[in-house]
């Protein structure tokens, strides 16, 4: 009989340790894709009430939650609704979203994932972000490029942000750093963890 995966250490409070265990831990979850069937749920379920017309996401690398599925059935029958994907520009490290769909032509960036090629950048309305960690009050635990933050500094009007997590990244103790900007959001497979303004 297997035992789920449980990380044997504490958390590390150095967070590229802790990045490092979270990212193990994600990918030797047995039960991934249950809990990313769930969070399917979960996030098309939300997006109901939600205005925005033009998503951010992101492709999914290092067992990351794919919400590319749920955006498509969202964005199914509405003309008006965009999904975009980032691409880097090499220059700022700053991210731009370009319109993806399903079957549209894709080329690798700088590290190895895949962006749209040649398709129309827009301004997103929300951004769906992904999360290594995540702990109270919106804070987000990246891979510490700091892609997202400085995106979320260039941008205006500044979008809507939504983290994606399994629970397991929950980190009680973590809290951002002076250039991090907090999620508006946080979505796991168990629900909404977390919403500004909402107790």
């Amino acid at each position: 009989m297997t035992l789920p995966f449980k990380l044997n250490l504490e958390p590390s409070r150095d967070k590229s340790v802790l990045r490092k265990q979270l990212q193990a831990e994600r990918l030797s979850l047995l039960d991934r894709h249950q809990r990313a069937a769930h969070l399917q749920e979960v996030l098309m379920v939300w997006l109901i009430s939600r205005p925005e017309k033009t998503i951010g996401a992101y492709w999914p690398i290092k067992g990351e939650f794919d919400a590319l599925p749920a955006l498509y059935r969202w964005a199914e029958g509405h003309e008006d609704r965009r999904i975009g994907l980032p691409v880097m520009n090499r220059e700022t490290k700053q991210l731009t979203f370009h319109v993806w769909y399903p079957g549209c032509p894709m080329e690798e960036d700088a590290y190895g994932i895949p962006k749209p090629k040649d398709t129309e950048a827009f301004h997103p309305e929300l951004l769906l972000v992904p999360c290594v960690g995540f702990g109270p009050g919106g804070v987000r635990l990246g891979y510490g490029g700091g892609f997202y933050d400085r995106t979320l500094a260039a941008l205006d009007p500044l979008p809507a942000t939504a983290g994606l997590a399994y629970s397991h990244g929950y980190v009680p103790w973590l809290e951002g750093e002076p250039h991090d900007v907090p999620l508006d959001a946080l979505l796991t497979e168990e629900g909404v963890s977390w919403q500004r303004g909402v107790l």
